[in-house]
């Protein structure tokens, strides 16, 4: 089937439609929750809520919506968008459409991390938990590059099998440290484990934003060389793309903006496996339009996960992980027949 050509003006109008698509969402998202408040005066209450003299809302609504909810949905954008614009990296640089950002086992760094705070107690320390797994995340990312570089080049293979083997390794820490916690932490330790978003605050908004979308800048900006680099590393180099350099930095941003995720949120997965993979069929692999629709889209899709974890049980949470998981693994299935076929 032949695809439409890739013009500025239709990466802008797909963005903005699906930037109307997360709007959509994410005021559905606000409205919805275990205490009522109506579809009307919620529209209005976020539309003029924000001035003091406002008397449509409740002091406990005014506190559920801008305090609670909505905190929560641009965060759940946040890292929904985070781990998106990682997959469509790692499954480019890889060549293979069923990686995902956790595959060079930024996950397994970061939840050691994580239980190590959980455990000590640093949860009442201001950014401590996220500060350990993002360190955790941070001595992964440069043991897999220091295992995986050889000869001042990067082998995709090689790369691959250290965040295999690295990923394992911390696997058995993670096991250890659940076998001597206490009771009191196992369950902070399992709400991490399969992502949590309930702690949102618009200071992390605030910094993880700022970080992300710093990320994004420079990943959008090697979007042509990805494309190149796609169609073969030797065609790339003779039209005049240095290859390592690309690669190096791309591996590098997409595996700090997955930790920058993880730390905050814990491990969500199969967002950055579905979501790319997803959009590639719909609009095409050319990475100047699929970055910023998988940016978009994923946002989107986590906050919708979000809102059903939420809300599908009453008077009770699930981690948003089992909701992606539920969605994720019949697509991952679906996957491997699609390519075994």
């Amino acid at each position: 089937m032949e695809r439409t050509a890739v013009t500025l003006s239709r990466i802008v109008k797909i963005s903005l439609l699906l930037m109307a698509v997360f709007i959509a969402v994410a005021v559905v998202s606000v409205l919805i929750g275990p205490a009522r408040i109506g579809i009307m005066q919620g529209l209005k209450g976020l539309l003029c809520g924000w001035h003091a003299g406002y008397t449509g809302l409740s002091p406990s609504e005014k506190t559920i919506i801008f305090s609670i909810r909505l905190p929560r949905v641009i965060f759940a954008g946040l890292v929904g968008a985070s781990l998106s614009v990682a997959g469509v990296i790692f499954q480019a640089l890889l060549r293979n459409p069923l990686a995902d950002p956790f595959i060079l086992g930024v996950s397994g760094g970061s939840a050691v991390g994580a239980i190590i705070g959980i455990i000590t107690g640093l949860g009442a320390v201001p950014f401590g938990i996220p500060g350990l797994a993002f360190l955790g995340a941070a001595f992964t990312v440069a043991l897999v590059f220091m295992i995986g570089r050889s000869d001042k080049e990067l082998h995709s293979n090689t790369l691959l099998l250290a965040g295999v083997i690295v990923n394992a390794f911390f696997s058995a820490i993670i096991m250890f440290l659940i076998s001597i916690s206490r009771n009191a932490d196992l369950h902070n330790i399992t709400f991490w484990l399969m992502g949590d978003l309930s702690l949102a605050t618009w200071i992390k908004i605030l910094f993880v934003s700022a970080l992300l979308l710093f990320g994004f800048a420079v990943i959008y900006s090697y979007a042509r060389p990805l494309n190149l680099i796609v169609t073969g590393e030797e065609t790339a180099m003779q039209l005049g793309v240095n290859v390592e350099r690309t690669k190096i930095i791309l591996f590098l941003t997409g595996s700090l903006v997955t930790a920058l995720a993880v730390s905050f949120s814990g491990i969500i997965g199969f967002v950055g496996l579905i979501i790319p993979h997803i959009m590639r069929m719909l609009l095409g692999p050319d990475h100047r339009l699929l970055l910023p629709a998988s940016f978009l889209f994923g946002a989107s899709f986590l906050v919708m996960a979000d809102t059903i974890a939420r809300t599908v049980i009453p008077h009770s949470e699930l981690p948003v992980g089992v909701i992606t998981a539920i969605c994720g693994a019949p697509y991952f299935i679906y996957l491997l027949r699609r390519r075994s076929v």
